[in-house]
């Protein structure tokens, strides 16, 4: 997108402006939101009031401070493009976040249960703990239904009804009940999952 459509627009959930980087903690923090939601593209150089262009005065020794900041602040670690723009006469940073595949990340000075942060709208704010473990089973690929019920006996589902429900459809046999994620194994022991005990 061209900085004219960038500036078109307001700030929300993929865009957000910063005058300089005088306001370390709030880049960090919005940084860390975009990577755990949708992406986005940050503009610094463009005051979040008005949308003046007032450029960055040294590009350069900005980008550098600025990657410098993401490394130092952000974990797990996040590596976003950094590109400086010439923009009718004025330099600007813009920072291009992904969303990673490595949430949740988080603003290290403030910790996972409170660094975690989603971005709502043009805010950022903090991931409580079922987004937080929400955004770790996106990553790897497990919905709510697979997560292990170690308190509760493997035993509990039955099973024969269970294979009631699937005759004529599926080959019901002890690798049909882990493949369906009805049971899995969980600090090596088995246990039922939400699915199985639902089911």
């Amino acid at each position: 997108m061209s900085i004219e459509e960038l500036l078109a627009q307001q700030e929300g959930k993929t865009l957000e402006f910063k005058q300089d980087l005088s306001s370390r903690r709030n880049i960090v923090k919005t940084i860390t939101a975009f990577a755990n939601t949708a992406g986005g593209t940050l503009l610094i150089g463009v005051k979040d009031d008005n949308k003046a262009v007032m450029g960055v005065e040294n590009p350069l020794e900005d980008e550098e401070r600025l990657a410098s900041m993401i490394a130092d602040s952000i974990e797990p670690r996040l590596v976003p493009s950094i590109d400086i723009i010439n923009w009718q006469g004025r330099n600007l940073l813009v920072v291009e976040v992904y969303p990673s595949p490595l949430r949740p990340h988080h603003v290290k000075e403030m910790g996972p249960e409170n660094g975690t942060l989603v971005r709502i709208g043009s805010t950022n704010r903090q991931a409580d703990s079922p987004l937080r473990k929400e955004l770790a089973r996106w990553v790897e690929h497990r919905s709510f239904d697979e997560e292990p019920m170690p308190e509760i006996n493997p035993e509990a589902i039955d099973f024969r009804v269970a294979s009631g429900l699937f005759s004529g459809l599926h080959e019901w046999n002890e690798k049909t009940i882990e493949s369906l994620r009805l049971i899995t194994r969980y600090q090596g022991k088995i246990a039922p999952t939400i699915g199985g005990i639902l089911l």
